[in-house]
């Protein structure tokens, strides 16, 4: 059966302080008054049953995710005990699947992408669940670079296989690269963005995670073996104690030689950086802002009002947020060390109500 696994445990460090340690970017309604999570699930609807969607998450936000998605079932909630990157939660979540159902075939979605043209969509993971219940491999969503981003992992697209949508196995995966290598790699043009959508059954999952993962695949069959049983919980706390995080992309995809990637043609975004929001707002004199703002000799900047006025006056390539409590004036450069100066922000005494 097919199920979809909404990952919503993230801090969305990146998006400080319009994201917050309890509130979450996942939780954010900066684009359609709804907030990613909640457009994430409605997206997939049309493909899963309601009462196959799981979300993934950690206990701080179990009650904000009740609250934003009260028709998912309180059961289809998967808390973490812990964060432990991508492939732990994916790993526990294909054991709790694969418990449930030994011919789980899984959509793994995270909660903040913005997408266009809802149809496309579902006919690409339409044609994703094909491959990997037919071929038995690891599925990801490839997107058309449109510039150097150094945010992204990269995937070069290696010998096409048959279907409606371009499909390909997978050459390798590059994360995350320098500037320079990011244009060689539009240049080339053999390069597709990795969207960090994947699809896979859960067991041909587990099986290249006991390959390439043997130490979390030993915990996580622990886990499963508890399942159901009065321990449950308790196995599950002990287990992720052990666990040595560790994204899917580094741990599984860039090892793996079942991975497949389906170019897609609907638009994306990922909202993971001021840039990506920026790239939502009104355009006031060359730059984009939201809220109030006043752009007088100024460039290149995205501005994030709230309640006051903000006015720029002779600057460029700066990143402004009235959060409320917090500003940030940033050089937008710097966007990709935002978790950075939040970690040092955490050092200062006094400061944490910020955060």
């Amino acid at each position: 059966m097919l199920y979809a696994l909404i990952l919503a445990g993230g801090k969305g460090l990146r998006l400080y302080p319009l994201s917050r340690e309890k509130n979450p970017k996942q939780f954010l309604k900066v684009i359609n008054n709804k907030s990613f999570l909640r457009n994430t699930v409605d997206r997939i609807k049309p493909l899963v049953n309601k009462e196959n969607i799981y979300v993934v998450t950690n206990e701080e936000y179990l009650d904000k995710i009740y609250e934003e998605l009260p028709d998912i079932n309180k059961a289809n909630i998967f808390v973490e005990p812990a964060n432990k990157e991508t492939a732990t939660c994916i790993g526990l979540s294909a054991v709790k699947l694969l418990k449930k159902d030994k011919d789980a075939t899984m959509i793994v979605l995270p909660s903040d992408h913005y997408i266009e043209n809802d149809k496309l969509f579902l006919d690409t993971l339409d044609q994703a669940v094909e491959i990997a219940e037919r071929r038995r491999g690891l599925i990801t969503i490839g997107v058309s670079p449109t510039r150097p981003e150094t945010g992204y992992g990269y995937i070069e697209m290696g010998t096409r296989i048959s279907g409606d949508i371009a499909t390909f196995k997978v050459e390798r995966f590059t994360e995350k690269p320098n500037v320079e290598v990011a244009k060689d790699f539009i240049i080339k043009g053999t390069y597709l963005w990795n969207s960090g959508m994947f699809v896979w059954r859960a067991d041909v999952f587990l099986r290249e995670m006991e390959k390439y993962l043997p130490k979390m695949y030993k915990n996580l069959m622990n886990i499963y073996q508890s399942l159901g049983e009065q321990n449950e919980h308790d196995v599950i706390v002990e287990q992720y104690n052990l666990i040595d995080g560790i994204s899917v992309d580094f741990g599984i995809m860039q090892k793996t030689r079942k991975a497949y990637v389906i170019k897609c043609e609907f638009i994306w975004d990922d909202i993971g950086s001021f840039a990506a929001l920026g790239r939502f707002l009104t355009d006031f004199r060359g730059n984009n802002v939201s809220g109030i703002a006043f752009m007088e000799q100024s460039e290149n900047c995205y501005v994030f009002g709230d309640k006051k006025l903000i006015i720029g006056f002779g600057v460029k390539d700066l990143v402004i947020v009235d959060a409320g409590d917090v500003i940030l004036v940033m050089d937008r450069n710097k966007e990709q060390e935002v978790k950075h100066l939040v970690n040092e922000i955490k050092q200062e005494n006094g400061l944490e109500q910020y955060l």
